[in-house]
């Protein structure tokens, strides 16, 4: 880096070599005067902005105020794997229904799996799962009499009504108890499709029982040599 240069070197610290009037002509002031008609340039102000709001605040806010981000990636639908079709008899790894296995029937806009048990036989009811906790077997049930058009992402997403229980006499301190109660609509649903679908396992000998039993490793089972 170029070491500062001055054109008015200190002779002592705080004095100069040069006087303020000698200064004055050594940096061509008067010249900039004299083709200026006798006065320095004056640049006008910024115009300041008229709205208040476009005003930066003078201080910080004392929390922090979360922006939302902008997603700026376009949604890529979910590739559903090669082994799942419809009819594939999966085997669930985790949640509630761990282990229970069942009738894999559509794939949702979402990328969830739309499953069913079916409940008459499992308990296992029309539900979303992800793909990533289910395996697939070689096993397959015939859905072509089942109707699955009514069922997407929207359906599931409804909320079931709230019911309070009644209480005695010796519960009337406690605090109130509620209940779900499932809408009649989403029963007969289940119903319907149970209907069609059990046509379908009872005609192949066997298949009933295998989806009523609960699949779960046992001791000296090899998981990796296992054949679905």
């Amino acid at each position: 880096m170029a070491p500062k240069t001055t054109r008015n070197p200190d002779l002592i610290r705080g004095i100069g070599k040069y006087s303020r009037s000698k200064m004055y002509h050594k940096r061509g002031l008067w010249a900039i005067k004299a083709k200026n008609g006798g006065k320095f340039p004056h640049h006008d102000p910024k115009p300041k902005p008229t709205d208040a709001s476009e005003k930066p605040p003078k201080f910080y806010p004392a929390d922090d105020v979360k922006k939302p981000l902008v997603n700026k990636r376009k949604p890529k639908p979910t590739k559903l794997r090669s082994s799942i079709t419809p009819g594939t008899v999966l085997i669930i790894l985790t949640g509630r229904f761990k282990g229970k296995r069942v009738v894999f029937l559509k794939q949702l806009p979402s990328g969830l799996l739309l499953i069913t048990g079916p409940f008459k036989i499992n308990g296992v009811p029309l539900r979303r799962v992800n793909q990533s906790y289910v395996i697939a077997t070689s096993t397959k049930v015939d859905i072509s009499g089942v109707s699955v058009e009514k069922f997407d992402d929207k359906y599931f997403s409804q909320k079931a009504e709230k019911k309070k229980k009644k209480k005695g006499e010796g519960e009337f301190f406690e605090s109130e108890k509620v209940e779900n109660v499932l809408p009649q609509e989403k029963k007969d649903d289940q119903k319907s499709v149970d209907a069609a679908l059990i046509k379908s396992i009872e005609a192949v000998s066997d298949l009933k029982t295998y989806l009523g039993a609960r699949f779960s490793l046992k001791s000296g089972m090899k998981p990796h040599e296992l054949v679905f």
